[in-house]
């Protein structure tokens, strides 16, 4: 009876005092983010309770193993798996913590910050600085782990270091174009070309970044679909950034219409129109004709909007109130296309065909003129 008590008896006070420990915590946590409701750092350390209580419960039982009377064959198997899984919880509890204090780095200084491409620079920064950590927090605590879990693995780590040169040269070999993404994705993050929140236009695609990882690039194209490209290529190939330097842009619609289109009239409306649009900044505006052809004559309006969603509502609806506007008032000034047959040779114009008869004169009664060209009586 003794052997079986003890077991649950040690594995249920470890339980036990897990839970206990856990909820204690997160009741401390909870009273510190009521009282000082301008941090998020409290709220998010609360997400810290799983981990938390993974490594406390592996801890405990690890220390307590021996008195809880299990007997097995596999005594050391079972020690060193629940080693790995505290430092696999301990890994888990670091990176949580750490999420929490950027993330409430980040809230202070866009609390502090007015400037939105200074907050998605230092965003972009600190998620590089995020993972980078994460990633070396992992293969430290991963390369430990097997060294003082697993001493037959201290041999090989000897040979191994013996032919670090020729590793190495392997290596760089075939990690080339991972360790090039991830020098790559430092220099985005810290040179400023690219943000988090960027508009950007790549291979043709409009959108806007939305992740930056250590090898990939993620942006979010206005129809929601996503465009994942390696982060090299925004070091070697050329690309638009629209938000760099600031959100304002210039919007430019351009028409096609008969050369009798009056161009000044045109322009007085399109002033009426902006004056009347929420989604003009009020900084610039221009109506000009920037081509003409044996049919048309090419006008562009151009108006500024003060970001990207203001620039495309803006294009959109001043191409189609200008296009109502001619539409309307002015029909004869939409382009037309000739349908009449083509003339061939030796054929005269129908102006030229049509027979010339004197304009009647003044006060004269009847039809067309008769055959010696005077009118009828």
């Amino acid at each position: 009876m003794e052997a079986l008590l003890r077991p649950l008896i040690v594995i249920g006070c470890t339980v036990a005092l897990t839970l206990l420990v856990g909820w204690v915590v997160d009741r401390l946590l909870h009273a510190a983010d009521r009282r000082h409701p301008e941090t998020p750092l409290w709220g998010l350390l609360r997400g810290c309770r799983i981990p938390l209580q993974v490594v406390l419960v592996t801890g405990v039982f690890q220390a307590t193993y021996g008195w809880s009377g299990i007997d097995t064959d596999h005594d050391r198997v079972v020690l060193k798996c629940l080693a790995l899984v505290t430092v696999a919880g301990t890994v888990w509890l670091a990176v949580r913590i750490a999420s929490a204090i950027a993330e409430t780095s980040l809230t202070r200084f866009a609390a502090n910050t007015r400037d939105p491409r200074r907050i998605r620079r230092f965003r972009t920064q600190l998620t590089m600085i995020q993972r980078v950590a994460t990633f070396l927090i992992a293969v430290v605590a991963g390369s430990v782990a097997i060294l003082a879990l697993f001493p037959g693995m201290r041999t090989l780590g000897a040979s191994l270091l013996a032919s670090a040169g020729v590793i190495g040269i392997v290596a760089g070999v075939a990690a080339q174009s991972m360790l090039g993404n991830l020098f790559a994705g430092l220099q985005v993050a810290f040179g400023s070309s690219v943000k988090i929140g960027d508009t950007v236009v790549v291979e043709g695609e409009w959108g806007v970044v939305e992740e930056i990882s250590l090898a990939f690039l993620t942006v979010r194209i206005w129809d929601d679909r996503r465009l994942t490209m390696p982060v090299s290529y925004f070091n070697s190939k050329p690309y638009e950034n629209w938000s760099r330097g600031g959100t304002e842009l210039t919007c430019t619609v351009y028409l096609h219409l008969d050369h009798a289109t009056p161009v000044k009239a045109l322009r007085e409306y399109l002033r009426e129109l902006l004056e009347s649009r929420d989604d003009w900044d009020r900084r610039t505006w221009s109506l000009v004709v920037t081509d003409s052809t044996p049919t048309t004559i090419q006008v562009r309006a151009a108006m500024s909007a003060r970001d990207t969603d203001d620039w495309w509502t803006l294009q959109c609806g001043v191409r189609e109130e200008l296009l109502e506007w001619v539409r309307r008032e002015h029909p004869y000034a939409l382009p037309r296309i000739a349908t009449a047959p083509a003339l061939g040779a030796g054929h005269a114009r129908p102006d030229e065909a049509a027979p010339r008869h004197p304009v009647p004169a003044q006060g004269a009664r009847g039809g067309p003129p008769d055959g010696d060209g005077s009118p009828e009586a």
